[in-house]
């Protein structure tokens, strides 16, 4: 919640009626003139320091105009080169909003309509519940109303190397973790069946639909929907980082292609301002040409479904087709925000003002949000608020809280309780419905080694914690790990169970404590 403050609505009439005067009063001021943005530059640098940001930029359009456009700090840790307003960042979930759009292409041409069912087009979609199947509508993929909720984690780590139909067709073996349209449950895997919706009717991939239809016409050339796609001798492309173990470090750069319609889109922020535009002023036209119609944008934006909120003092929030839809300080915004491994992004409307703010990063941080309304503050010439130390200080109790949370967790841990079953009898080949396969093997030195998918990326190191409980580590150090556990079934098979992490409590201090898991169940298979 955000702390409290006076009431803006009458605060901007006080502002607007000051200026009135002044207007009349306009001799006495003469050109004088002060830039709201006047001095942003120094405030962000410092802002970036104390985030322990290695990279940041930031474009903010008013009134159909960039207005700033600007990259902070190195390409990574280890690079000299600077960002600047083309570096090339991942925007995340940003990107579903522009799958949203690309549906709005195809329902202006009379294609499909946003109420159809997803499997007259897909006719391969199932789910675990038949009526349900045979049910659900394009809007219900786009508004996050199907109920399936997260299966491994917000940073996409499922099947990476499956195909987009491959990961689709697992989703008949997920429950359910809130019946049919009764509420909000974010999922990522339902804006990839989006995604092929827009391919089954185009015939045209999703990326080239998006390219085509989307980035071209908007003078995006250097956009594009899959790290595939960069050009061997670009070397304006951030790096990504994450604060791990008491120190930012630069990570592996991670292919999300398997649902690239929800999150693969990488831009930089002079082309996203564009992109901005598109979504200002007058929404779907660009440079005086309508590329959607009004009723098409006006759908987006209309809130379809409730999203939970702290407290009742909250603004009420909502979700439109790829857009959260809330109140900031008195004016109507659409945002979203957009976390991949190592680059977080926050894209802002406030249309009353036709203002637009990108701001992207190549670290996990809160600095996004205090940036954004520092900027909306100063463009309505509302009165200033630190929302930079109101942030910070607010992180720093998180951290402080998830840290202490984890090392209650360690110190329960009981090393010395021996492991009731032997390694011999936990190697092997285990199955699950949903999420596939996992093997357990030992390596030359001995140690024991979990894989799933079978894929020779998804590699983790088993650490011995207590009994029959592991820790796994990842090899990739991003993903953090995760907690295993070995049983024998009374029929003398072995099950293992996997504790996978659908929302840490704090990413910066590791994957535990986590308040949002599932555990999955899998089979050893019998030779």
């Amino acid at each position: 919640m955000h702390p409290t403050l006076p009431s803006y609505r009458f605060v901007r009439h006080l502002v607007l009626t000051g200026f009135a005067a002044l207007l009349l009063a306009g001799c006495a001021l003469g050109d004088a003139k002060p830039e709201p943005l006047a001095g942003l530059d120094h405030w962000i640098e410092q802002g970036r320091k104390d985030w322990q940001l290695p990279g940041l930029a930031v474009a903010v359009v008013h009134q159909d105009q960039l207005i700033y456009a600007r990259g902070f700090g190195q390409l990574g840790l280890n690079s000299e080169l600077a960002v600047n307003e083309h570096t090339l960042f991942g925007v995340a979930s940003t990107s579903k909003a522009m799958t949203a759009t690309a549906l709005g292409l195809l329902v202006d041409e009379g294609k499909l309509s946003w109420d159809d069912k997803v499997i007259d087009h897909l006719p391969y979609f199932q789910l675990a519940d038949d009526w349900v199947t045979q049910e659900v509508r394009i809007r219900d993929l786009l508004t996050h109303r199907v109920g399936l909720g997260r299966i491994t984690g917000n940073r996409i780590q499922f099947m990476p190397s499956a195909s987009r139909e491959q990961v689709i067709r697992q989703m008949r073996y997920h429950d359910f973790e809130q019946p049919f349209r009764s509420g909000f449950v974010y999922h990522n895997v339902m804006y990839s069946v989006a995604g092929e919706v827009v391919a089954a009717v185009s015939g045209q991939s999703w990326d080239d639909f998006v390219r085509e239809r989307l980035f071209q016409p908007l003078g995006m050339q250097r956009s594009n929907t899959s790290i595939t796609q960069y050009a061997l001798d670009d070397t304006n492309i951030a790096i990504p980082h994450q604060y791990i173990e008491g120190a930012v470090v630069e990570i592996a750069r991670r292919n999300f292609d398997n649902v690239g319609p929800s999150a693969s889109v990488n831009s930089s922020v002079y082309e996203m301002a564009q992109w901005l535009r598109l979504n200002l002023g007058e929404p779907g036209v660009y440079q005086d040409q309508r590329l959607l119609s009004e009723e098409v944008m006006a759908e987006i934006f209309t809130p379809q479904v409730v999203v939970s909120r702290a407290n009742r003092l909250e603004p009420v929030r909502a979700y439109g087709l790829g857009w959260y839809l809330e109140d900031y300080r008195g004016y109507a915004t659409a945002s979203h925000g957009g976390a991949t491994d190592g680059f977080n992004t926050l894209v802002t409307l406030v249309p009353e003002l036709e203002l637009g703010i990108i701001v992207v990063g190549n670290t996990f941080e809160n600095f996004r949000p205090a940036l954004t309304h520092t900027i909306i503050d100063r463009i309505a010439a509302l009165p200033e608020f630190d929302w930079h130390g109101h942030y910070l200080a607010q992180y720093q109790q998180n951290f402080a809280e998830a840290s202490s949370a984890r090392q209650q967790i360690e110190q329960q841990r009981q090393p010395d309780l021996a492991a009731s079953l032997n390694t011999q009898q936990i190697i092997g080949h285990y199955q699950h419905p949903l999420y596939g396969s996992a093997d357990v093997s030992l390596d030359d030195n001995g140690d024991l080694l979990l894989q799933f998918w079978d894929d020779g990326v998804s590699w983790l190191t088993l650490e011995h914690w207590q009994s029959d409980t592991y820790r796994a580590h990842w090899h990739n150090r991003a993903q953090r790990e995760k907690f295993v556990h070995f049983a024998k079934n009374d029929d003398g098979s072995i099950e293992l169970s996997v504790e996978w992490t659908l929302r840490p409590q704090l990413l910066q201090v590791g994957i535990y404590p986590a308040p949002y898991k599932r555990t999955a169940v899998f089979q050893q298979l019998r030779h």
